[in-house]
């Protein structure tokens, strides 16, 4: 019993919109993701999300270990039965929001593979992207918007495209017919592979700073900059103005419009101004 609707309702669960759940059943696409992860057979495998453990499986017979953090607690007994070949399977129920990850994973370097929901995307990126021991790979599988905006470029950059450029170089690796899910979502899909690099691709002072400004810039996203900048620096709008002059900005532009050396740059501008006595 592998398929996802069977093993739903052998066990009476009803699947929750709320929990962004739409099981990914279909061989090919589980064989593409975990294909997309390039693993080794000694890695170790963060999985979020495995719902009724499906893309587990074809884990953990690729790698060493997996570790598998799922939410809904009514999917215990379906993975007690889709998983009791694997030895080196590890379920955690728990928010992954909530976990603590350098405990649960120490310092060995792990790859992370997800089936995330539109609604906690943002933050479950931004986490591990975060974690003082990042992973060296993620293969997430979303919503086919969230994955664009990955990938974007200056003119369509959000918040969410400049934090995983910062950290990783995102890529969409393939796109899935809303067919191989159940239930069908009500948006298109696709996998993102974002490889996570050794250190930013551009210098600045420390991330948190960075992030400050950029979080600045976004933070009024119909105002032009040189007001963003002020408002969200909490700084005049004649210093905003130089700051973004001093880094060959044009202040009446808008935050979707910089590129991440233009951010860097005005980070660094920025943060020069603060520690000026």
């Amino acid at each position: 019993m592998t398929n996802p609707k069977a093993l739903l309702d052998h066990f009476g669960v009803i699947p929750k919109k709320s929990l962004g759940q739409n099981f990914l059943h279909d061989p090919q696409a589980l064989e593409k993701i975990a294909d997309a992860a390039e693993l080794m057979p000694e890695d170790t495998v963060l999985e979020i999300g495995p719902g009724t453990g499906a893309l587990t499986a074809v884990l953990a017979q690729r790698v060493r270990r997996v570790v598998a953090v799922e939410l809904d607690r009514r999917l215990e007994p379906i993975m007690r039965l889709t998983l009791a070949p694997y030895g080196n399977v590890e379920v955690i129920f728990d928010d992954i929001l909530n976990v603590n990850l350098p405990e649960l994973l120490g310092d060995q370097p792990y790859v992370v593979v997800a089936n995330v929901p539109y609604y906690i995307t943002s933050a479950i990126i931004r986490l591990l992207l975060e974690l003082p021991h990042a992973p060296r790979r993620l293969v997430l599988t979303m919503q086919l918007e969230v994955a664009e905006r990955l990938i974007a470029k200056p003119g369509d950059m959000t918040l969410l495209s400049v934090s995983a450029q910062f950290y990783a170089k995102p890529k969409i690796v393939t796109r899935f017919n809303k067919a191989v899910f159940y239930p069908r979502p009500d948006v298109d899909s696709a996998v993102a592979r974002l490889e996570v690099y050794d250190r930013p691709p551009v210098d600045v002072p420390n991330a948190d700073v960075f992030f400050r400004v950029v979080k600045a810039g976004f933070g009024q996203k119909r105002k032009q900059l040189k007001n963003s900048i002020a408002e969200g620096l909490h700084i005049e709008a004649e210093a905003a103005v130089a700051l973004l002059e001093a880094a060959s900005i044009d202040p009446k532009r808008r935050a979707e419009t910089l590129s991440l050396p233009e951010w860097a740059a005005l980070t660094r501008g920025y943060h020069a101004s603060v520690q000026s006595p």
